[in-house]
């Protein structure tokens, strides 16, 4: 008989259910655990080792005691889990190889046994050394697949129309606001820092930016920014900024609804939107929407976005962390706006 290794498997876990905004200490690091660095015979599983976690916020919403949504929650106890890029160890899936790297839901954890039959996502990546692999989870994963999808398939935009992103040095709204650019739009971005506003200005080309903490009065920072009204807005925070947009769109103007990140609690009608009487003499169209509904356009997102990136017509920007065990402060840090671009953890070094 062979032997197998028997690695320790170092994971993050849900300690309990969380309503509002998560901290640290609703996560644990636990040790302890082993894997064989085995698929075992007759599985039609595959065996991974993580390289890199994306942090989302979308994973929130997980974290509650709540089935009514489009995807489950996570156990209490057990390992939470998120888009992740990892190599392939071992596979009984003769889709998957050894060496292989690929993009999809994975565990947050050194190792995870994955089975491409669950609804992971999944995805092989062919390695380019001109594009960093972690890209592969925001640029080329699924925050870039987000702006990209929610730009073109739900604000229809048209070039010279005038275009408002939040949260937009954030992983989906640094690239709206490039893509909407590149589309010949004029586009303010909001964020929540003066080095996030620099950012957005002289890094990702916006034509302007604001500091929200630094306004008192948000549709006054609308009016002056879009004194003839916007266009589109694509909307990652809902709450306040949602309302204050509604007092400035222009007839038959969209709102792509993408995040609502600065709700304290998902669960609780914690805040209404007061402005929404303005959508109908506007005839303003507000959709929300999940990527996933569009990965028919995936390849053609890939393809375009690649080729922005080699020409240096787009740049991006991540924020990454060294080590599963800063990986529930990464996560956490989304809300409160911590990370200065894509949230993503290193979780081992090729």
């Amino acid at each position: 008989m062979e032997e197998v290794t028997v690695v320790e498997n170092k994971k993050v876990i849900l300690k309990n259910y969380v309503d509002g905004i998560p901290t640290e200490t609703d996560m644990e690091v636990k040790i302890g655990d082993t894997i064989e660095l085995k698929a075992p015979k007759g599985s039609s599983c595959f065996l991974v080792k993580n390289l890199y976690l994306s942090c989302d916020p979308y994973m929130r919403g997980r974290m509650r005691d709540f089935h009514g949504s489009y995807l489950p929650p996570f156990l209490p106890g057990q390992r939470i889990e998120g888009f992740g890029l990892a190599r392939v160890i071992d596979s009984d899936d003769p889709n998957y190889t050894p060496g292989e790297v690929i993009c999809g839901i994975t565990g947050w954890e050194e190792y995870s046994l994955l089975r491409s039959s669950n609804e992971l996502q999944l995805r092989k990546i062919q390695l380019d050394d001109d594009i960093p692999l972690s890209y592969h989870l925001g640029l080329l994963g699924m925050a870039g697949f987000t702006a990209y999808a929610g730009f073109y398939e739900i604000c229809s935009p048209k070039k010279g129309e005038s275009v408002f992103v939040s949260a937009a040095s954030g992983a989906v709204g640094q690239l709206v606001g490039q893509l909407a650019k590149l589309h010949g739009c004029f586009v303010v971005g909001s964020a929540g820092s003066k080095q996030k506003v620099d950012l957005l200005k002289n890094k990702f080309g916006f034509d302007g930016a604001f500091n929200y903490k630094e306004e008192d009065d948000l549709d006054a920072a609308l009016k002056r920014y879009f004194p003839e009204g916007i266009n589109i807005y694509f909307d990652n925070v809902g709450g306040s900024m949602l309302d204050a947009a509604l007092l400035n769109m222009k007839v038959r103007g969209r709102i792509a609804l993408c995040g609502m990140v600065s709700l304290q609690s998902l669960s609780s009608s914690s805040q209404g939107i007061n402005n929404l009487y303005n959508a109908i003499p506007k005839r303003v169209r507000l959709e929300g929407f999940l990527q996933s509904d569009y990965v028919n356009i995936f390849p053609q997102f890939l393809e375009h976005v690649k080729e922005y990136y080699k020409e240096g017509k787009i740049v991006y920007i991540e924020d990454m962390s060294e080590g599963l065990e800063l990986a529930p402060a990464a996560l956490v840090g989304l809300f409160s706006g911590k990370n200065v671009g894509k949230q993503v953890v290193r979780v081992a070094n090729e």
